[in-house]
This record gives C-alpha cells, sequence and structure tokens, in this order.
C-alpha cells in the first residue's frame, strides 16, 4: 500500500463534513461500482487481520531450553551418567526438563489464542451499495469507499462515517468499556482528538447495531481499523517476564555459581589437603556438583502451581497459565475495568422522583404512580417466554423495576393496547406512544431527558391532583435531576396526556406539547455487593485498587466513591483519556501514583497506564472484557478476563479468567497466590537446606577422609525423602496473617523473609548432626570388625539424614511461627507424605535383600534410639532459633 493511501487511512474522518469524507475516500452516496471496488480490493487487501509469523512447535520446544536451571539439568544428567554411572537418576533429571518443556509450548501457542479469536470475529456478510443497487458481499471483500447498510442486529462490518441514521444505536462495549449503547448523530465532531466513546458520528468495526438503522461510508478497513490496532497491539505487547520466574533464574545463577566453586574447592582441598589422586578428586567433586542440583525443584514447582489452579478454579479462578497463579501473590496494583467486574453490568433503577419525593427505588415506592406507568408503555423492551428482558438496557431496567414493584406491563397494555408511536430520536430525545384505555380516550406515555421534557409541559401531576406548572415546581425537578445527576444516575423524565383520538399525524409538535409531567427516573450499572468488602480487604494487604473505564469522568468518580477506591468528591484522584493525551510519558510516570481512577480512556491509554505502574517497579494485574482491554491484559504481569461477559479475544490474552466476573474473586485469588508463593518458598528451603546438609557432610567426611554417604544413599534421599514432602509442603494451608502484610513486590525473591539464613543455618544443622551421629558409631561401637563397624556407621549416618529431613519438614511449615501454632498435622497430604517416606526409608533398612542392594545394616535398639534422637533434636533446635528471631522482630 502506497504511504499515500496509509496516510489516508489515519484522517480524523469524525472531524470533516460528509461531503468532504466522500471527496477523500473518492465515492458517492450510491457506492462504488463492482469495477473500481475490485480494484480497490487489490490495492487495499482483504478486510480481515493479519495472522502474523508463527513459531513452529519444534522451534518453540527448543527454546524452552535456553532457561539456565534446565541447561544445569541437562550438564547434571549428562554428568550422572557417563560419569557416576547413576543411569536412574539421568532418567529423572531428563524427564523432569522434557515434562517443563512440554507445558511451556503449551502455554506460548495458549497466548496466540487472542488474535486467532480477535479474527474469528468478523461478521461474514455485509450489505452495500454497489453498481447503484444493495447487495450482499463477503465482509473481506469491503474496500474503503464502500456505503454500507446497517440495521438492528448487524455487527459493524468495517470502521464507517456515518452519512445516514434512522434513530441509530450501536453498542461498542468491547471496544469502549461503555455499559450503555451509544445514540448516534450526524454532527462534525471539532473538539480535536477525541476518545472513540464520543465520535457519535463513526460505526467502528466489530460493534452491535442495537436499535434503528444507518448508512455508512467505509473509512477503514483489516488493520488499519481500531480492532486491526488493537490487534496489532496485541502482536508487539512484550511478554512480561513472571516474579516467579525472575525468581527462578536468580535461584539457578546462584545454585550454578555456589555448585561450581564447592566442587572446585573440595577438587583442590582432596589433593593438596588428603593426596588424593586427581582423577579420583575429579569423579568425587563431579559427584558432589549433581548431588547438590535439586534436580526435582522445577517439578515440584510446577506440581505447586498444578495444585494451586486447582484450588483457584473450585473459587471461580480459571488458570490459563501456571505462572500467574504465583504472580498473584506479588500483585501490588489490581487495575480493574468498571463495568462487569466492579459493578453488574445492568442498568438498574436507583431513585424515583414523585409528587415532589425522592424515593430509593429498594425501599416502598408508589407502584400505582403515573410515572411508572409511563415508563413502561413508552418503552419497547420484548418479555421473552423464560422471562427475560429483551431491548435497549436502560428500557428493559424500566421494565424491571415494573415488575419488581407489580407492575407488569404485559397485563396493562394488553388493556390498553398501543394504537400509535414516535419512535426515539437523537435530535428531540423522546420517545411516545399512544394507547387506547377502556373509555375510549387515548393515552400519550413520554419519556426522555428531563430538560427537553420540562420545555414541553405545562402541567404537573401532584397527589392525584393536575395542577398548573409553576417556577416553584419547575425548580424543584431541575433540583433532583441535578442531585441524581451528580450521583451519576441517568436521569429520565415521564410525562403524558390525554387525547380524543389518534392524531391525524404523529408528529412532535402535535403529540409532544401541553404535557403533565409525572416524575423522574435515575438508573445507573451498580457495583457490586460484594466489591466494597473486597477493595477495603485489597486495601488491608497492601494491594492498591484502580479504575480504568471507558465510561464518563462522573459515573466513573462516583461508583469509585462508593467502593471505597477514592474518597467521595475527591477529583484529583481522577484523570480521563483527554487529560493523559496531554501528558508525555515522562511527566505521567511522575504522577501515576496520584491517580486511582482514569475515565474515558483508549486500548492505547491501558497500556500506558499499565506501563506506567510497571516501570515504578510495581506488579499490576489487570482486568477487562472487552477487545479494547486485551493489549492491556497481554502487557500487563496478569491479566485477568471475564468468563461471563468476556469476549473471546480478551480472554485469549489473559493468563487468568474469572468464572463470575467478580472483583471479589480476584482478592480471593491474591489471596491464594500468596499461599502458593509461601508454599513455593517452603519447598525451596526444605529442599536446599536438605541439599546444603548434604554436600557439606560429604564436603568435610572428605576433608576427614571419612567416607560417610554413598551415590545410592543420596539419591534415594533425593528421591524419597526430598520429593514426597516437598510436594505436600505446597498444600499447606495459607497463614492466618497472609492478607495483612504487604506485598512482596518485584524486589523480593524464593530467599526473602528470613529463608535464606534459614536455609544456611538448618543445612550446617543437618550435616553436623549426621557428622556426629558417624562420628558417634565410630567411637563406640556395638561391634568389634572394623568392616561392621564402618556399615553400622555408614547405616546411621543415612538414617539419620533421612529421617531427620522428615522431621524438619514439619519445621519448614512457617519460616518464623512456631509449629505448634501453625499446626503439625493440619495438612493430612503432608501426613501421608510423612508417613509414606518414613515407611520406604524404613523398608530398604530393615527388609532383608534391600539392605545389601543400598549397602546398609541392620540397626539394634540402641543405635535407633541414637538415630531417632538426633534426627527429632532439629525440631526443638530450630524451634528455639524462631523463638529468639521473633522476639528480636518485636523489639526492632
Amino acid at each position: 500500500m502506497s504511504e499515500e493511501k496509509k496516510q489516508q487511512l489515519i484522517k480524523p474522518f469524525y472531524s470533516e463534513e460528509k461531503e468532504q469524507v466522500l471527496a477523500e475516500v473518492q465515492t458517492t452516496e450510491d457506492g462504488l461500482t463492482s469495477a473500481e471496488a475490485e480494484k480497490r480490493l487489490n490495492e487495499y487487501g482483504l478486510n480481515e487481520l493479519e495472522e502474523g509469523e508463527k513459531k513452529s512447535m519444534a522451534a518453540r520446544f527448543l527454546e524452552q531450553f535456553k532457561d539456565l536451571m534446565i541447561i544445569v539439568l541437562l550438564f547434571a544428567a549428562v554428568i550422572s551418567a557417563v560419569v557416576s554411572h547413576e543411569v536412574v537418576d539421568s532418567i529423572i533429571i531428563l524427564a523432569v526438563v522434557i515434562i517443563n518443556a512440554v507445558m511451556g509450548v503449551v502455554q506460548e501457542s495458549k497466548a496466540e489464542e487472542a488474535i486467532e479469536a480477535l479474527r474469528e470475529m468478523s461478521t461474514p456478510n455485509a450489505n452495500v451499495l454497489r453498481d447503484g443497487h444493495t447487495s450482499s458481499v463477503k465482509s473481506t471483500d469491503l474496500v474503503p469507499g464502500d456505503i454500507v447498510m446497517l440495521e438492528a442486529g448487524d455487527v459493524v462490518p468495517a470502521d464507517l462515517r456515518l452519512i445516514e441514521i434512522a434513530s441509530l444505536k450501536i453498542e461498542e462495549a468491547a471496544l469502549t468499556g461503555e455499559s450503555v449503547p451509544v445514540e448516534k448523530e450526524l454532527i462534525v465532531i471539532d473538539e480535536g482528538e477525541v476518545g472513540i466513546g464520543d465520535r457519535v458520528n463513526m460505526a467502528y468495526s466489530n460493534s452491535n447495531v442495537t436499535y434503528g438503522r444507518g448508512k455508512g461510508v467505509v473509512v477503514n478497513t483489516g488493520m488499519n481499523t481500531e480492532v486491526g490496532k488493537i490487534a496489532g497491539m496485541l502482536a508487539q505487547a512484550d511478554e512480561t517476564e513472571t516474579p516467579l520466574k525472575t525468581n527462578l533464574n536468580q535461584l539457578s545463577k546462584f545454585l550454578t555459581f555456589a555448585i561450581i566453586i564447592i566442587a572446585v574447592v573440595m577438587f583442590f582441598v582432596g589433593i593438596f589437603f588428603n593426596n588424593t589422586s586427581w582423577v579420583d578428586m575429579l569423579l568425587t567433586s563431579i559427584s558432589l556438583a549433581v548431588a547438590a542440583i535439586p534436580e526435582g525443584l522445577p517439578a515440584i514447582v510446577t506440581i505447586i502451581l498444578a495444585l494451586g489452579t486447582q484450588v483457584m478454579a473450585k473459587r471461580n479462578s480459571v488458570i490459563r497459565k501456571l505462572p500467574a497463579v504465583e504472580t498473584l501473590g506479588s500483585t501490588d496494583i489490581i487495575a480493574s475495568d468498571k463495568t462487569g467486574t466492579l459493578t453488574l453490568n445492568q442498568m438498574t433503577v436507583e431513585k424515583l422522583y414523585v409528587d415532589n419525593h425522592q424515593y430509593d427505588a429498594n425501599g416502598e415506592v408508589p407502584s400505582d404512580s403515573m410515572a411508572m406507568k409511563v415508563m413502561n408503555y413508552a418503552n419497547d423492551t420484548k418479555i421473552a417466554q423464560d422471562g427475560s428482558l429483551i431491548g435497549d438496557p436502560t428500557e428493559t431496567a424500566l421494565v424491571q423495576f415494573g415488575l419488581n414493584n407489580n407492575f407488569d406491563v404485559r397485563e396493562k397494555v394488553a388493556a390498553e393496547p398501543r394504537v400509535g408511536e414516535l419512535p426515539f430520536d437523537s435530535d428531540r430525545k423522546l420517545m411516545s406512544t399512544l394507547h387506547e384505555e377502556k373509555d375510549g380516550k387515548i393515552l400519550v406515555a413520554v419519556k426522555g431527558a428531563p430538560d427537553v421534557l420540562l420545555d414541553r409541559t405545562s402541567q404537573i401531576l401532584l397527589n392525584g391532583q393536575v395542577v398548573p406548572m409553576t417556577d416553584k415546581e419547575k425548580q424543584d425537578i431541575l433540583a433532583n435531576n441535578k442531585d441524581m445527576a451528580q450521583q451519576a444516575l441517568r436521569v429520565l423524565g415521564m410525562a403524558y396526556k390525554y387525547v380524543d383520538q389518534v392524531p391525524a399525524e404523529l408528529e412532535t409538535e402535535v403529540v409532544e406539547n401541553d404535557l403533565i409531567f409525572a416524575g423522574l427516573v435515575g438508573m445507573i450499572d451498580p457495583e457490586r455487593a460484594e466489591a466494597a468488602e473486597a477493595v477495603r480487604v485489597a486495601k488491608e494487604a497492601g494491594v492498591r485498587p484502580i479504575m480504568i473505564t471507558g465510561d464518563h469522568k462522573d459515573t466513573a468518580e462516583a461508583i469509585a466513591a462508593r467502593l471505597g477506591i477514592i474518597e467521595k468528591g475527591d477529583d484529583d484522584s481522577v484523570l480521563t483519556g483527554a487529560q493523559l493525551n496531554e501528558m508525555s510519558d515522562e511527566e505521567f510516570a511522575q504522577k501515576v501514583e496520584h491517580y486511582s481512577v482514569y475515565a474515558r480512556v483508549s486500548p492505547e491509554h491501558k497500556v500506558r497506564i499499565v506501563k506506567a505502574w510497571q516501570k515504578e517497579g510495581k506488579v499490576v494485574a489487570m482486568t477487562g472484557d472487552g477487545v479494547n482491554d486485551a493489549p492491556a491484559l497481554k502487557q500487563a504481569d496478569i491479566g485477568i478476563g471475564m468468563g461471563i461477559t468476556g469476549t473471546e479475544v480478551s480472554k485469549g490474552a489473559s493468563d487468568m479468567v474469572l468464572a463470575d466476573d467478580n472483583f471479589a474473586t480476584i482478592v480471593v485469588a491474591v489471596e491464594e497466590g500468596r499461599k502458593v508463593f509461601s508454599n513455593i518458598q517452603k519447598a525451596v528451603q526444605y529442599l536446599l537446606a536438605a541439599n546444603l546438609g548434604e554436600v557439606l557432610t560429604l564436603f568435610i567426611a572428605t576433608l576427614l577422609g571419612w567416607d560417610t554417604l554413598l551415590p545410592i544413599h543420596l539419591l534415594w534421599i533425593n528421591l524419597v525423602t526430598d520429593t514426597f514432602p516437598a510436594i505436600a509442603l505446597g498444600m499447606e494451608p495459607a497463614e492466618k496473617d497472609l492478607m495483612h502484610h504487604k506485598p512482596r513486590g518485584r524486589s523480593s525473591n524464593l530467599f526473602s523473609g528470613g529463608v535464606f539464613s534459614s536455609i544456611i543455618y538448618q543445612g550446617i544443622l543437618e550435616a553436623a548432626t549426621v557428622l556426629f551421629v558417624y562420628w558417634s558409631a565410630i567411637q563406640w561401637p556395638v561391634h568389634t570388625s572394623y568392616v561392621e563397624i564402618h556399615s553400622d556407621a555408614l547405616t546411621m549416618a543415612f538414617a539419620t539424614l533421612g529421617l531427620m529431613q522428615l522431621f524438619h519438614a514439619f519445621n519448614v511449615k512457617s519460616v518464623h511461627q512456631s509449629l505448634f501454632k501453625v499446626g503439625p498435622f493440619r495438612n493430612k497430604s503432608f501426613n501421608w507424605a510423612i508417613l509414606l517416606s518414613f515407611v520406604l526409608m524404613m523398608v530398604i533398612i530393615v527388609v532383608p535383600g534391600l539392605n545389601d542392594i543400598f549397602r546398609v545394616a541392620h540397626l539394634d535398639l540402641y543405635q535407633w534410639g541414637i538415630v531417632i534422637g538426633a534426627s527429632f533434636a532439629i525440631i526443638p533446635i530450630v524451634e528455639i532459633v524462631k523463638f529468639f528471631q521473633r522476639s528480636a522482630q518485636k523489639n526492632k
């Protein structure tokens, strides 16, 4: 496409006269000829979204092996097989690596679903004017300059500049987030750059026509449409690295360097201090390095995350990408869409004003008032057989209000049928219906904008009496109208009159004059009942909720104040899309913390907001249900889609989907995410303390010339006493004060919160205990021969290390809290894991035949007493350390 054509396609057509637009796209109101349409199709291309380049499955699979931990594990597998001849160990390591790679490919494939969903949204056909007559063509064949006909029920097939309308309303919630259909107008908008929601003379691709009909000229197709721009943003959005992945990468680097240093030191110490041959020391050092690698860690982390997804699914949070489980726990900012998440996405009557009195819709209201009758009569809502309401959200709210107050419009209209009507028109802002009553009189029911309606009323209904409208009454009505509007309510006025017969000509000058004012009704998409409590809990947990919406500033501010996101009247915390346009990225980054509500924003604004918070080092969760939310959902650290009202596009771009579209569920998921990270920390602490204990035992024993543990012993302990308890620790219930802590943020890691120091001293404690037991077995032997003494000492060291790790698993239930406060036996899965590991440890020592394979001996009661006593000692010792840690923390 030429540069000139590209420039043409990005013009602000909403700010130009109809004739100018037609001239620029070189067409007329009669449309294009088929020949010209064919020529332009070759020039502009199909009206569809580009697929973009796709990686092959093999390429995706190989990319999973770039991770440092994976490289270390592969190296360990090769060394185990070639040098140590531990083939089983190698097979286990390779299995772990391959499983992780497969899961990574699956997750990456899901990430492309968003753009695929966008491609599938397009309507298959469109009605266009070509060669002077209307014809149906594939929407993919539309070109700039085509004249498209629209009517209720149609999906807009491309971006159009409207040139003809008849009561046209288009629902654009997927693009703008605004819950109410937009009333289209044929005006020129010369206010500079305005948001999509305010471009009332445009119709955008993939929006839905809900009322009336219209005609528009195609000005943008394919990737140049607003939806196309969103698809482009999705394709270009950076995949943010989750905190967990960052933490695991940091852990991989730390372990790699630590293991290399230990192996090198041990190699030289053995050669220079023990006069061991360099070949033997090389094999010993490599064996030590392999033993030090927690090869089960990636699998255990994956299992803990998978278990977390199951728990979340039961609580209405469907996880699409495993790391999202943990990312939730580090969330600093929850950026929530308003409509459908914080609110019900259901227009609801909240106030009724009749007889100079304002009623709360939830209390007692006069159900037999004339206002109730008018709002239900001047209404095009259809009631389905199942009782559901079909129609404009504003009108269905009025009918539902009637039904809630024993006013069944079906019965009433059956008795007083409609005999005429003046449909709603955006110019006059009124709608009227005429009904024949039993006495032959004709009731004219009129609803519309209060200020317009007041100009057409001469009388008012007060307490059942029709009296002349005075300035006082008019001022009372306007004051109540203003009061409701300040509460962000959408206000409609009701009026009526009686005539003897249906006018010969149904015109506004005849029908909608000399009316009797009946009342006002105020409606809003109300906040969810549980959302305010969820906001409070989030704030208590140090998580900042912010609202990002395409709705108007007044509405957004009112709902945010009612939810507790901002204080009532706090205008300084509210920023509009127009104001954001005037800020540079640098200026916005400096001020981003001042704002908690963003109104009338575009998809580009949402991405800017998310990026600004991320630059501040915050972990951002973003919710959304529309196409317009998809780029921000993908940019956020965790994108949260809506399961009920969400488009497939928003779900495809999300890491998590809310099954109930409820903000409160996000806060529940944050708690679960914190629990998952805490449990991963516990598994890491347990595994690394165990591995450190093994490494130090071998290292010091080598320095002393002792032969304490064999490779098969280390493998069995890593398989049995490490794996099962570590997985079970991932199922620990949340600690009671979990949601009273501030988010850990990006700066923390798996070693934060005292975990690193605990690993160090507990690993040293394990090694010291094992070495002490080995030494005591040599010093005070039960047998006399060297072979039997050494066999007993080796068995006691092995049994002590295995059993001590099982006892130590109880300590790890909390980093600082006492085991007895946390509850030693609350986690049934943990209890069974400990029991299973204990049985497997005992079997290979006491069962004849197996003890020969593992080269261990039978122990007597005296020896078992030493083993069990030494193993159990880790519990009281760690409890004492925790006590002093808590005391020191209190004194700070």
